[in-house]
């Protein structure tokens, strides 16, 4: 018998044998003279940069050997993994039989390589084998066979010709993500609880170790990213921590831990252990993301990427629940500050507790946000259009410069939250609580906030044209030099509220609440204010020009300097208010109010003042010519030097002999002296 033939009987009857041995004898420890790379304990040393960098490099370092004789891996790519993103790992999912092993980490339907390593020792020659390992050779030889026909058993796999065969080192493995690294899965999963297993890591200290990764050749960042998401995939399946125990790797490091008298547990060291792996993936894609060669190739998805079918991924709402599991917020202090600038469309986070995360410059496009606690959190610049906060809690949250373009904000609580220079451009703020926000620059327009409570608010120089506000709460807030054109106000609530210099042209405030509003200068051209209540408010030098005033009371309104041409008044409530130098040119006042009022100087030529009611009032100055007058009361009127015209109507016109400082040509006209 050959040579050949006799090390591959007694791989035969090694598997026969042995194979089902307890499994706990064989450990990684056992076979550690096999790993090129040391291992690193770091249980009672502190995790320095510089150690963390280094394990990142090493766990990416390829077989030279085989990857220099290997044109095209036999291994299946990344690119082709099955539908959850990784290639088997488990025991359990292996094929059973005499080639289980060598099916392992291979998908079937290509042809197969695998390496065989068979270690003789001393006299007995005994196989040494870890199942976590590949069985060795001395020296390895690549063995080919095809795929198995179903429910048939392999063939027996033909080695290779010398010349044709690849002879590799001893230390090297071939991992799941299709390539031939010098630390293998096992290891690398391993050596990532040993190294991250102690505790959370540092913004300070993650910010050093991507600052010092970039500067070494041996910085590999996509195979660092295929690697690092293949753990974090298996890890959100919770593989690791609910591995049997003598393959337990939370259970190992928790032990070596517990033996230097550190406190931890289980669930400590695992919850530990995978956001940093996660806090280390966030970082890469960012670093990726400025790089222009690498966006397509690492792209991150913290909540797997959005199902088209199920719309929602719920794997980071899991994750935020098992880590709070041990302490409310642990999510969030941990991995709170690493969340910027990261992908996370279509993500279901309803009811998550995420106070005070940074999501700035995060996508969150179509994520779900429902109930969530989001107090004090930063999403300024971030992506969210079609994003859904209903009833969350957003109070003193950061919104500016976001894009909340379509987003269901319904019912939330924004009290004290910064949205300036937001995009909300058809937002649902409806009976949303948005009392002290800060809503400067943003662009509001065709958004719903109907019933919302803005009170003490600041909208200043915000563009809410078309917006819906009926029964919104504005009392106190700030709107100066806002655009509110053609929107509706209807029933609003916009008491001791700042809208100097706003633009209300075409505006429905028809039954509003305006007392003390200030609205000087403000534009309200074809504005309808039927039936509102404007007691005290200030209208000076507002333009009103067609606004609609129908049965509202301006009893005492400052609207010295306003542009009334035009304006419908009729049966408005004027008295004691101030019109001095008001512009009044064909306006309608047909039985409106003016007693006791002060026009002095103002322009009414052309008005109707027909049935108006000025006893008591200032006409000193004012311009009444082609003015309809009749049956208008002027008893008590201060007439002096007022201009009419010199066809003037003056029939009809009552309280003309009461009527002081009347002008010496209109008494003789009149025959009153």
């Amino acid at each position: 018998m050959s040579q050949l033939s006799q090390v591959w009987q007694l791989l035969k009857n090694y598997l026969r044998d042995v194979w089902s041995q307890d499994k706990a004898e064989k450990t990684p420890l056992e076979t550690e003279t096999f790993f090129s790379l040391d291992k690193i304990d770091f249980v009672n040393e502190g995790l320095s940069p510089k150690k963390l960098q280094k394990s990142l490099e090493e766990w990416t370092k390829l077989d030279d050997c085989c990857s220099s004789n290997i044109s095209q891996p036999s291994v299946t790519p990344y690119s082709t993994r099955n539908s959850s993103g990784t290639l088997p790992y488990s025991t359990k999912s292996r094929p059973s039989g005499l080639y289980g092993n060598a099916y392992s980490t291979l998908a079937y339907g290509k042809p197969r390589i695998a390496r065989l390593r068979v270690l003789l020792r001393s006299k007995s020659s005994a196989l040494q084998y870890s199942e976590q390992e590949p069985l060795v050779f001395e020296k390895s030889f690549v063995v080919t066979q095809s795929p198995p026909e179903s429910g048939t058993p392999p063939t027996a796999p033909q080695l290779l010709s010398k010349e044709n065969a690849v002879t590799c080192s001893s230390q090297h493995s071939v991992s799941s993500c299709g390539f031939s690294f010098r630390v293998g899965d096992r290891q690398l999963h391993e050596e990532i609880y040993d190294v991250l297993g102690n505790g959370a890591l540092t913004p300070e200290l993650v910010e050093q170790v991507m600052n010092l990764l970039p500067q070494e050749k041996t910085f590999r960042p996509v195979e660092l990213f295929q690697r690092l998401e293949d753990f974090y995939t298996r890890w959100c399946r919770g593989e690791f921590i609910d591995a049997a125990p003598s393959d337990n790797l939370p259970q190992k490091k928790m032990m070596a831990m517990l033996a230097q008298n550190i406190a931890i547990g289980l669930r400590q060291v695992d919850i530990y252990t995978g956001l940093n792996v996660l806090i280390l993936l966030l970082e890469l894609h960012r670093y990726a993301q400025e790089q222009g060669e690498l966006q397509q190739q690492i792209t991150f998805y913290p909540s797997t990427k959005p199902d088209t079918d199920n719309f929602f991924t719920s794997q980071l709402l899991r994750i935020i629940n098992y880590s709070d599991a041990i302490e409310i917020g642990n999510f969030s202090n941990i991995v709170g500050e690493f969340l910027k600038g990261c992908n996370f469309s279509g993500a279901y986070l309803g009811d998550a507790n995420l106070t005070g995360v940074n999501f700035s410059g995060a996508n969150l496009s179509g994520a779900y946000l429902g109930d969530a606690n989001l107090t004090g959190a930063n999403f300024s610049n971030a992506h969210l259009t079609g994003v859904n906060f209903g009833d969350a809690n957003l109070s003193s949250a950061n919104f500016s410069g976001a894009n909340l373009s379509s987003a269901d904000l319904s019912s939330a609580n924004f009290s004290g939250a910064n949205l300036s220079s937001a995009n909300l451009h058809r937002a649902d703020f409806s009976s949303a609580d948005l009392c002290s926000a800060n809503f400067q620059d943003a662009d509001l327009s065709h958004t719903n906030l109907s019933s919302a409570n803005l009170k003490d608010s600041d909208l200043s120089r915000a563009n809410l044209s078309h917006a819906i506000l009926f029964g919104a709460n504005l009392s106190d807030a700030n709107l100066s030099s806002i655009n509110l054109s053609y929107a509706d106000l209807c029933r609003a609530d916009l008491s001791g509220a700042n809208l100097c210099q706003a633009i209300l042209n075409g505006t429905n405030l028809s039954d509003t609440i305006l007392f003390s509003t200030n609205l000087s200068d403000a534009i309200l051209m074809a504005a309808d204010l039927s039936y509102a209540k404007l007691n005290g408010a200030k209208l000076n030098y507002a333009k009103l020009n067609g606004a609609m005033f129908l049965g509202a009371d301006l009893s005492g309104v400052d609207l010295s300097g306003v542009i009334l041409n035009d304006a419908d008044l009729s049966g408005v409530i004027l008295n004691d208010a101030i019109l001095s130098g008001a512009d009044l040119t064909d306006a309608i006042l047909f039985g409106t109010d003016l007693s006791y009022s002060n026009l002095s100087s103002a322009n009414l030529s052309g008005s109707n003042l027909t049935g108006a009611i000025l006893n008591g009032a200032d006409l000193s100055h004012t311009n009444l010519s082609y003015a309809i007058l009749s049956g208008a009361d002027l008893s008590d009127a201060n007439l002096e030097e007022m201009t009419w015209g010199e066809k003037q109507q003056w029939e009809n016109v009552k309280g003309l002999e009461t009527a002081v400082n009347v002008p010496e040509a209109l008494k003789q006209q009149l025959g009153l002296s």
